[in-house]
């Protein structure tokens, strides 16, 4: 038998996870990954600091060719030490629709989706990520994201909590083309053709590949599909200032410098929807509950590609969760046990540590149902879990 079927059957279908981390040489750390104050500089200056935490990934991250191959990737442990371990992507390899279910193997051949922390101080450029068939023209997938916004770990709010969204209503597509054409000419100020909404704690939106967006500095929870491709539209941002190959570095060679081109990586209609707010904010919406024991609600839903839910069990009790299929997921706050493994939320983690806040709970798990204890005379224990289209009850 193998090391990963062992494990697979040994935990009844529920992998721990390995954290994560991921440094961005752009912008500035928030600092609320719950990573030591001495390890956000980890991959040394030149790769810039630690600024997310990626789960359930089988990518990597596109993060230049000074990242190691594997940079990105989930890894399942099941010892003591760090090398005892294996890629959540050679567990889909070898166990397939046992681990992601018959409809992922069949439909995709892997697992589908990934998540993040998203942690920076100030907010970030305006850029979006691209549509499957501008995508697919640079052999990658295109890349739709959600946001939740975790109060357990936004202790505060970084320099400007607010996000931008595509455009105002009666902006024009001519007004677009001159911020881009002045990229090189000093700051486009493209956010002043946008809107900023602000950042409620506890709630979300969803981002359709081709709308612009300028996350605000909350500490954000991104479920999102397998791509790590955008095209940036402003130039400048929080004073940082970015080159030419951040708005075309995603285009074929023959398009980089046609403007045209990058302004057709937009869905205009989602830009510049009246309606933004009504039809891309995402409230939490209940999906079942059991008074004095557990509240579970939707986060991430209203799209064909990605789904979240929050978690919550109470103090002392416990519950057997069933879920429609595969997911991952990550412990914010609290105790207790999850399935046949102890679990905590992270209080302060070095780069590099094992922990217990993390898990992949295969198709097989999910269905039969997770009991979830929690241990504390006080704290909830809260979980945050994520997936690709694979629960048809999400609204």
């Amino acid at each position: 038998m193998s090391k990963i079927r062992e494990i697979f059957e040994k935990h009844d279908g529920i992998f721990k996870m390995v954290p994560i981390f991921i440094p961005r040489r752009f912008s500035r750390p928030g600092r609320r990954l719950r990573l030591h104050p001495d390890d956000y500089y980890a991959f040394g200056t030149e790769r810039g600091a630690i600024k997310e935490r990626w789960f359930s990934s089988v990518i990597p991250a596109m993060n230049g060719d000074k990242a190691a191959p594997d940079e990105g990737l989930s890894y399942v442990y099941y010892g003591d030490d760090k090398s005892e371990r294996f890629q959540l992507k050679e567990a889909v390899a070898e166990l397939g629709a046992e681990l992601i279910g018959q409809e992922f193997h069949d439909k995709y051949g892997t697992w589908p989706m990934y998540s993040k922390f998203f942690d920076y101080e100030v907010p970030l450029f305006h850029h979006l990520h691209l549509k499957f068939e501008d995508a697919e023209r640079v052999g990658r997938l295109g890349k739709p994201e959600a946001y939740f916004y975790p109060p357990q770990l936004n202790n505060y709010a970084g320099t400007n909590p607010s996000t931008y969204f595509g455009f105002s209503p009666e902006v024009t597509k001519e007004e677009v083309r001159e911020c881009l054409e002045q990229y090189m000419d000093g700051d486009n100020r493209v956010t002043e053709l946008s809107r900023a909404f602000r950042i409620k704690l506890g709630t979300g939106w969803y981002t359709a590949p081709g709308v612009l967006h300028a996350p605000g500095s909350y500490l954000t929870y991104e479920p999102q599909w397998n791509a790590d491709v955008n095209s940036v539209y402003e130039n400048i941002a929080s004073g940082e200032v970015y080159p030419h190959s951040f708005l075309n570095e995603n285009c074929p060679p023959d398009q980089q410098n046609n403007v045209d081109y990058i302004m057709g990586l937009m869905d205009w209609e989602k830009n510049v929807d009246p309606d933004y707010r009504k039809n891309y904010f995402r409230p939490p919406v209940l999906e079942s509950k059991q008074d004095g024991v557990y509240v579970q609600n939707w986060i991430t839903y209203g799209n064909p590609y990605i789904g979240a839910q929050e978690l919550t069990i109470l103090p002392r009790q416990k519950a057997v969760i069933k879920n429609e299929g595969a997911y991952g997921c990550v412990v914010v706050q609290g105790n207790g046990t999850f399935g046949p493994h102890k679990c905590e939320s992270a209080g302060m983690l070095r780069f590099g540590q094992l922990s217990s806040d993390e898990f992949f709970v295969s198709d097989v798990a999910a269905t039969a149902g997770v009991e979830i204890c929690n241990h504390s005379d006080y704290e909830p224990l809260v979980i945050l879990k994520h997936f690709g289209p694979n629960h048809k009850s999400q609204p």
